[in-house]
């Protein structure tokens, strides 16, 4: 278990020295069974420490607990980090057996100073810490769909790439985790229990806009991934017209020459024809004639 004293910044210290200051501890689940009474925090609702299958916050009757189910940035449809934490107005704790939690905490102790230290701070840092490096995640996937695009305008793509499938889903759970976070901001910002001064509840608003604003950039990276459904589909449309309208050029340029073939392949005895020695060389320069003519006019409409 490892104990914070909130200062300028998360100072490192025993249990005993957290008297009169509000703190920010990380323990593990076992720690937290075998110490929970210690910190005099009143809750009724400990089951809600256990399932961590979304990012939600209860509300006790003299503190807040809750849950954080975070999708794991390097393998988004894989398996999420998973904490839980408990908190009053004295302080805040980390209950976390993967290490995710204590190391959020570890890097908020290491990169934040405060002028104006508080629990609220501390918290607003720590929900920031966790969403920190999402905007660059979102240009990464935006620059794939950016370069998808442009293979799908080129021509490269013969059906609708199954990277695409996997972005998609990415982006479904990453809104279903922005939804979810706002949800808990929200709750915090409503301060039910009056556990955060009213000056301070700004904190969670800006942490509650920077979500709403993350999400609706992810609800747009959906759409253009539907986008380029729709796109791909057209592509395969064209080049299938196309062909289609070679195959047809095709059809009308020999039907001409299906019936001089089957009109003198007749045999009739008295077809006059047969007795001309440049009938032959006539009836070949006739087909080439109705080939270029069919050619020359299909290119005259667009046809080719």
């Amino acid at each position: 278990m490892q104990y914070y004293r909130i200062g300028e910044r998360l100072v490192p210290c025993e249990k005993d020295e957290l008297k009169g200051a509000q703190f920010a501890a990380v323990l593990t689940g076992a720690e937290w069974r075998e110490k929970r009474d210690a910190f005099d925090m009143v809750i009724d609702m400990y089951p809600g420490l256990e399932d961590r299958r979304e990012t939600k916050a209860i509300v006790n009757f003299d503190s807040l607990t809750g849950t954080f189910h975070v999708p794991d940035r390097a393998n988004i449809s894989g398996l999420a980090h998973t904490f839980a934490f408990a908190l009053d107005e004295k302080g805040v704790i980390i209950i976390d057996d993967e290490g995710y939690g204590r190391a959020l905490v570890e890097e908020v102790a290491r990169t934040r100073k405060w002028k104006l230290p508080s629990l609220e701070r501390f918290i607003y840092d720590l929900l920031e810490e966790l969403i920190g490096k999402d905007l660059a995640l979102l240009d990464s996937i935006e620059k794939k769909l950016n370069e998808a695009e442009m293979d799908i305008l080129k021509g490269g793509v013969e059906e609708f790439p199954a990277e695409l499938n996997d972005i998609r889903g990415d982006l479904l759970d990453l809104r279903l985790h922005y939804e979810q976070l706002i949800d808990l901001g929200q709750e915090l910002e409503e301060n039910e229990n009056e556990f955060f001064k009213e000056e301070n509840l700004r904190y969670f608003h800006l942490f509650t806009g920077r979500v709403e604003r993350m999400r609706d950039r992810v609800t747009s990276l959906r759409d253009y991934v539907a986008q380029l459904r729709d796109l791909v589909q057209t592509q395969l449309s064209v080049k299938q017209n196309k062909t289609m309208t070679l195959l047809t050029v095709i059809a009308t340029i020999f039907m001409p020459l299906t019936l001089i073939a089957g009109w003198y392949g007749m045999n009739f005895k008295y077809m006059p024809e047969f007795d001309k020695p440049y009938a032959y060389p006539i009836v070949i320069g006739v087909c080439v004639a109705i080939v270029v003519g069919c050619l020359i006019w299909f290119k005259k409409k667009k046809w080719m």
